[in-house]
């Protein structure tokens, strides 16, 4: 919840954004397990969402394939399962071979994998200044570590009813029952704690190439920033020897000798590397080790994160979003478990990559940040940065030694993130007319119409139903990741058809009615999938197991309609939160879009990417008339 009410606040000058009366990972123990679902309810989810997109024919193909898994192949898989969840009551069964999914990958992270959320300017426009801002991030970050790895951090809890659960009253309470039972506590007042076993990662972690399968590594004993500048990358110390934060006017002193060194920029910025192949960049990462750059190499690696200083100031949103999304790939390090990156302007985002986690742990982390660098900062206008810190003595720029391959290495790798960058458009849209107040007024799920919307315009824009990807936290389960929402339902091609196809035929009533039937629905779809209910993971897991075993892959798998279901068009996520003001990632697929949305009291806004063979533009334009059909249907006004 945004309001969150605090065990004790500490003053400005604190190494604690806060300390919880609560302990951090006093839910962990007695978290819930994810459910394995049933086989029969997966297969009947599944059916149903292949439903809208395919023909009878191929539908009645589809269904005999999997009516026969789900006796068959499908049975043994299933009961091996579970079987093996029951041995390995300590996680869920979707960790392993999600992690090994992610790592096993070997396209490149930007792009295919790690997202951007950019952060609200600070309410105080003079607070926006590059140094500044980026000063305040940084202590508010260190902040941040300092308070989870105490235990002191506010437990992360989903709060139904947070008048009963979010109060001072129970957390004393709570505190007192046993991990053991904790949950069960926080359940009895219609809380629910969630799964925080990703955030050990957030700090001093990498993606490292290897070949076949990366590694996540971690060395929580660093103490350093890693600083990227021009395509430079420099590290300075933010905690002392005995693990406390530094000063801020020291780290606004460091900061500022960064930005005012005038080294020319390298010809090749090591930073190409992270946008590279997974396997090319693995070689080429040995390459360097044999070089004689381990000591540099693990300064990279084991920084607290990264900070990333960019010199241009944004133009507008599109702009913010390639830069926070791929930039010109010279001042990034895309393996680090997160970046910050400030634009010259003041203008901030998170860049994250995935393996490790997702949105929840980074939206967190954003959001106190946020809260308290904007709220507590501790150096502004008037704060002159420290003249006993000796910058030049505390600030090492790290220096790489690169042979002829290495360079030839890099050479490749930035003519290969230009090539994939350049093919990438970006548009977005800001629907004015009505948002998540209106919709609730008459009974309709903001979501289900932002998806409805989505279903509506691509169906205007290109004539069919495609496959759709929803994502859904499954952290309310132990080590729970994500599960799919499948947002193209019968209900929603029945809707578009009669929006888009067939205007005129339909009475107001009538148009209301199937409004409600997609609303009901998604709803159900999106209950389901929180609970660990969907049957993409599920599938997913029981293919892996039979891969895993060097079975013959069942044919439910080698179905085209199971590819064709797994080749999501339209890949979609949405997020609101007070520190964010937009989102975004790129297709999964060439052609496809990358649809990030957000539903506002009174607004609903959509940061939309694609490549060469679909056109953003004309999507957008398609969507905001679907959503002016609804809204106007609402309202009474036939379409």
């Amino acid at each position: 919840s945004s309001r969150r009410t605090y065990g004790s606040r500490d003053g400005p000058g604190s190494d604690y954004l806060h300390r919880s009366v609560v302990p951090t990972m006093h839910y962990q123990k007695s978290l819930p397990r994810l459910p394995v679902p049933k086989l029969e309810d997966t297969i009947r989810r599944y059916l149903a969402a292949q439903r809208p997109l395919l023909n009878d024919q191929e539908y009645s193909n589809t269904e005999q394939l999997a009516h026969s898994f789900q006796s068959g192949a499908g049975k043994e898989l299933h009961e091996e399962l579970v079987a093996q969840d029951k041995k390995n009551k300590h996680t869920s069964y979707i960790s392993a071979p999600w992690f090994d999914m992610y790592l096993s990958a070997r396209e490149p992270v930007v792009l295919n994998f790690n997202p951007f959320m950019s952060f609200n300017p600070d309410p105080k426009p003079e607070y926006n200044d590059q140094l500044l801002r980026a000063t305040n991030m940084t202590a508010s970050a260190v902040r941040f570590m300092k308070t989870l790895r105490a235990g002191v951090l506010e437990p992360e809890v989903f709060h139904l009813n947070p008048a009963k659960s979010d109060t001072d009253g129970f957390k004393r309470l709570i505190r007192w029952v046993p991990p053991s039972l904790s949950w069960y506590g926080a359940y009895m007042v219609n809380a629910y704690p969630l799964d925080m076993s990703q955030y050990f990662r957030l700090f001093n972690s990498t993606r490292i190439p290897r070949p076949g399968r990366d590694e996540l590594f971690t060395d929580s004993r660093g103490r350093h920033l890693l600083v990227m500048r021009k395509g430079h990358m420099y590290v300075f110390d933010v905690l002392d020897h005995d693990g406390n934060p530094v000063q801020p006017a020291d780290i606004h002193a460091h900061l500022k000798f960064i930005l005012s060194d005038a080294t020319p920029p390298p010809a090749l910025p090591l930073g190409f590397l992270s946008s590279e192949n997974r396997d090319v960049w693995a070689g080429l990462r040995q390459k360097l080790l044999e070089a004689g750059n381990e000591a540099a190499l693990a300064q990279v690696d084991s920084a607290l994160f990264c900070l990333c200083l960019d010199d241009e100031p944004m133009r507008d949103h599109i702009h913010t979003s390639h830069n926070m999304l791929h930039g010109d790939g010279s001042n990034r390090w895309f393996d680090k478990s997160f970046s910050i990156i400030m634009a010259a302007d003041g203008e901030a985002a998170i860049n994250f990559e995935h393996s490790w986690g997702d949105g929840v742990a980074v939206l967190r982390f954003q959001n106190e940040v946020f809260k308290d660098s904007t709220e507590r900062p501790l150096v502004g206008p008037q704060s002159i940065p420290a003249a006993t810190a000796d910058s030049s003595a505390a600030v090492h720029r790290l220096e790489f030694k690169l042979d002829g391959a290495l360079r030839d290495g890099i050479a490749k790798a930035k003519d290969n993130f230009r090539a994939a960058t350049s093919k990438l458009s970006i548009d977005a849209m800001e629907f004015k007319s009505g948002g998540k107040e209106a919709l609730k007024r008459k009974k309709l799920s903001p979501d289900a119409v932002s998806q409805l919307a989505f279903q509506m315009g691509f169906l205007r824009q290109y004539g069919q139903t495609v496959a759709t990807y929803e994502s859904c936290s499954t952290a309310a389960f132990r080590h729970g990741r994500t599960e799919t929402i499948r947002p193209a339902t019968v209900h929603t091609q029945r809707c578009a058809n009669a929006f888009v196809r067939q205007p005129g035929k339909h009475n107001l009533d009538e148009l209301r009615g199937m409004l409600q039937d997609c609303s009901k629905y998604h709803g159900q779809l999106t209950r389901e999938a929180a609970m660990g209910q969907g049957f993409d993971r599920h599938l997913f897991a029981m293919r892996y197991l039979a891969n895993s075993k060097g079975q013959a892959l069942p044919s439910l798998y080698q179905d085209p309609a199971y590819a064709a279901i797994n080749h999501n068009i339209l890949s979609t996520s949405t997020l609101t939160s007070p520190a964010v003001s937009l989102g975004g990632f790129a297709p999964v697929v060439p052609d496809g879009f990358g649809v990030g949305y957000g539903v506002h009291d009174d607004w609903i806004g959509c940061n939309v990417s694609s490549y060469p063979s679909r056109n953003v533009h004309e999507f957008l334009q398609c969507v905001h008339k679907s959503l002016e059909d609804i809204f106007g249907v609402l309202e009474g006004k036939p379409i």
